[in-house]
């Protein structure tokens, strides 16, 4: 087992490391605490990174592969994720090979170090994984599958940018109390006595996913108002603001820039920097209408209160409070709005009458339905939606 003494034998000791045969990068890695079901131990339930690594410190990465192999622990880099439980000798192993950087682990630097060092004689330590992905393919483990999301709601992968497949099928449908997971068998066997000593757990809500806030530290001017609002593996950009009521992220959905949110962010969905969600607003999901084309608004772009947005859409557009625009919806143009559409959507077609396929990610656009016809209409924005800086 090495010990590294110096920095320039660390680099050296990577340099190493990463030319043997076989050796693979992984796209990202990191240590997580697992909870494990209440009846069946072997059920992983969740899993909380202190740190993650995405596609970085590739330096701790090699630290990590050669601490495994000299616990005994070997490594088939041909895998597409793997997860392994933490031993003593791993934590030996590593430490000794930090040598050099261990009195500077404090604060936000070398983070992967801290984790490390506090794992060092815990009794609980069968409760530590070391995982790594080093492919972006269907998911296999729970594990993974919370290193995916944590990548997405720390905003170190990109929305839509992840293979998220088999996520639905790895992960437990459990009772959530607080940050704690339940098995819902084990709720069940025990529910007689849990009742008659005041034991059952106050239960927030049943689903595979975790909140977004029982894992991720939001940035300071980050507005949340009900954590049930939104799910781990969402996304949001400094700035953004989460209302009640009627508000929802997805997971794998969220916002590029700083936006109010009274609206319903379903899966997939993206909102750019200045728009607004009004109250009770819809972006459908890949899997509610959009026939699996997931759906962009842009910036500085309103959804009025209870409107449903179907399309994609670009910057500087409106939909009026109460109305639904999806691919099939007829919306009419006037010849004089046409131009002016056209002004800034240069490859609009040259027609009057429109499916709102047809106008996916147009800039601009107030979609309104005239009140004595009952046609839905659309022409030029006449002004450009902005947030107020004052509750942002």
């Amino acid at each position: 087992m090495k010990t590294i003494y110096t920095k320039e034998e660390f680099s050296q000791f990577v340099d190493e490391v990463e030319r043997e045969q076989g050796y693979r990068r992984a796209i990202g890695f990191g240590i997580c605490r697992v909870d494990l079901g209440q009846k069946n131990p072997n059920k992983v339930l969740q899993a909380t990174y202190p740190v993650i690594n995405w596609k970085e410190n590739y330096g701790t990465l090699a630290v990590f592969v050669k601490a495994l192999q000299e616990s005994g622990a070997s490594i088939d880099f041909s895998q597409s994720e793997l997860v392994y439980s933490i031993t003593p000798t791993f934590i030996e192993a590593v430490l000794k090979k930090f040598t050099p950087f261990i009195a500077e682990a404090k604060g936000d630097k070398h983070k992967n170090i801290q984790v490390v060092d506090k794992l060092k004689n815990r009794p609980d330590l069968h409760l530590f994984r070391l995982v790594f992905i080093f492919e972006d393919a269907p998911l296999k483990s729970v594990e993974a599958t919370y290193l995916k999301l944590y990548a997405l709601s720390q905003r170190k992968a990109d929305l839509r940018s992840l293979n998220l497949d088999g996520a639905f099928g790895v992960l437990h449908n459990v009772a959530w109390s607080g940050n704690k997971p339940y098995e819902l068998d084990w709720l069940r066997d025990n529910e007689i006595e849990l009742k008659i000593f005041n034991m059952y757990p106050n239960i927030d809500a049943v689903d595979k996913f975790p909140r977004f806030l029982q894992h991720v530290i939001p940035d300071d001017n980050i507005r949340i108002l009900d954590s049930s609002k939104v799910r781990m593996g969402a996304r949001l950009a400094p700035g953004t603001t989460i209302m009640p009521g009627a508000s929802y992220i997805n997971f794998n959905a969220g916002t590029t820039g700083a936006s109010m949110v009274e609206g319903r962010i379903s899966s997939s969905a993206i909102v750019g920097d200045g728009s607004d969600i009004g109250g009770g607003a819809s972006i459908l999901g890949v899997l509610s209408g959009t026939n699996g084309n997931p759906i962009s608004i842009g910036k500085n772009t309103l959804l009025g209160a209870n409107s449903v947005c179907g399309i994609p859409l670009g910057d500087g557009c409106i939909i009026d409070a109460g109305l639904a625009i999806l691919e099939g919806t007829k919306i009419t143009i006037s010849e004089e709005e046409l131009a002016k559409l056209r002004e800034i959507n240069p490859d609009l077609p040259n027609k009057r009458v429109f499916k709102g396929r047809e106008l996916a990610g147009i800039n601009g656009a107030h979609f309104r339905q005239n009140s004595e016809t009952g046609q839905i209409v659309a022409f030029r924005s006449k002004r450009e939606v902005k947030l107020n800086q004052e509750l942002h």
